[in-house]
C-alpha cells in the first residue's frame, strides 16, 4: 500500500460516538491506507453542523451522492443491518462495527447483496488486532485444551440498541473461535434483574474435541470493564494476560485491511475463511439467545 492511489474512495461516517470519531480521526492520518481514502463527511440523528471542520451531511445526500463511495457503520448495533441495506443498495461499499447484524441470516443475506452489487462488506474485529490476542494466539498454537473460561464485567448496556448479550459480547466469542476453532453450544443461562441494571449470561461451549470452555457475561452498575481468563492445557496453565504493552491503532490495522478489499488485495480464500468466521460466531449468538429467552 505504499504506492501513491490513482484515486480517493469518497468515505461517509455514519454515527460519531466513540468508534466513529476514531473512525474519523484515521481518515484524516496521513499513513498508510487513508492515503486511498478521503473522508467527505458524517451522518448523525443528532444536529452537529460540522466536527473538527468536517461537514454533517444528510443521510439522504450520503446515499444519493456520486462523491461517497464508502460508509462506514458506526451507529448502535440495532441500526446496522438497516443501514448495510440502504447503503449497498445505493451501490456504496460498506465497513461496520461488529455485530453486523443481530441475526445469522441477516448477515448471510446482506453478503449476498454485496456480491450482487459487485461491493465489499467488512465487519471490524479490532479485538483480533489486539496485543493480547497476538500473544494468546502465540501461547494456545500446538497446545492440547482441557478447559478453559473467559469472563468479561462491565457497566449495563442498553440491549435496545447493542443487542442481546451473546451479541454485544460478540467479540468475545469471536476470540474463543478464533483461539479454539468452531465451538457448538451445550447451554446458556441468564441471570436478569432489570430494576437493578443487572445481568449475568453463563454461557458453556465446547470444542471439536469436547473440551470445555465456559463464557460469561456480567454487567451491572459499578462493575468495572475487565477481562479474566484461564485456559488449562496438558501442558500447563494459562491465567490472564500479562500486560503485553498499549494497543495500537487498532481502528487504523482494520482500515488497512479494509483498504486491502477495496483495491482487490484479499484473496478468495482469505476472505471465505473470515466470513465462514462471522457467520459461525452470529449463529451461536442467535443460539445463546434462543436457549435463554425461547420464544413462546
Amino acid at each position: 500500500m505504499n504506492t501513491e492511489p490513482e484515486r480517493k474512495f469518497g468515505v461517509v461516517v455514519v454515527g460519531v460516538g466513540r468508534a466513529g470519531l476514531l473512525r474519523m480521526r484515521d481518515l484524516r492520518d496521513p499513513r498508510a491506507s487513508s492515503a486511498f481514502l478521503n473522508l467527505i463527511g458524517f451522518v448523525s440523528r443528532r444536529e452537529l453542523g460540522s466536527i473538527d471542520g468536517v461537514q454533517q451531511i444528510s443521510l439522504e445526500d450520503a446515499l444519493s451522492s456520486q462523491q461517497v463511495e464508502v460508509a462506514y457503520i458506526c451507529s448502535e448495533s440495532a441500526s446496522h443491518e438497516g443501514y448495510i441495506r440502504q447503503f449497498l443498495n445505493a451501490g456504496k461499499h460498506v465497513l461496520v462495527e461488529y455485530p453486523m447484524t443481530l441475526s445469522q441470516a441477516a448477515a448471510q443475506e446482506l453478503w449476498e447483496l454485496a456480491d450482487q452489487k459487485g461491493k465489499i462488506l467488512h465487519e471490524e474485529h479490532i479485538e483480533l488486532l489486539m496485543e493480547e490476542f497476538a500473544f494468546l494466539k502465540k501461547e494456545v498454537v500446538g497446545k492440547d485444551l482441557l478447559k478453559g473460561s473467559l469472563l468479561f464485567t462491565a457497566g449495563p448496556l442498553e440491549e435496545e440498541r447493542f443487542g442481546f448479550p451473546a451479541f454485544s459480547g460478540i467479540s468475545r466469542l469471536t476470540w474463543l473461535v478464533a483461539l479454539f476453532g468452531e465451538l457448538s453450544l451445550v447451554s446458556a443461562t441468564l441471570e436478569e434483574r432489570k430494576e437493578d441494571q443487572y445481568m449475568k449470561m453463563t454461557v458453556c461451549l465446547e470444542t471439536e474435541n469436547k473440551c470445555s470452555l465456559m463464557w460469561t457475561e456480567e454487567k451491572g452498575p459499578g462493575l468495572k470493564r475487565n477481562r479474566h481468563l484461564s485456559f488449562h492445557f496438558k501442558s500447563g496453565s494459562l491465567e490472564n494476560v500479562p500486560n503485553v504493552g498499549v494497543n495500537k491503532d487498532i481502528f487504523l490495522k482494520d482500515q488497512n485491511l479494509f483498504v486491502q478489499k477495496l483495491l482487490g488485495q484479499f484473496s478468495e480464500e482469505q476472505l471465505t475463511v473470515e466470513k465462514k468466521r462471522i457467520l459461525h460466531c452470529l449463529g451461536l449468538a442467535e443460539e445463546i439467545r434462543k436457549r435463554c429467552r425461547p420464544e413462546k
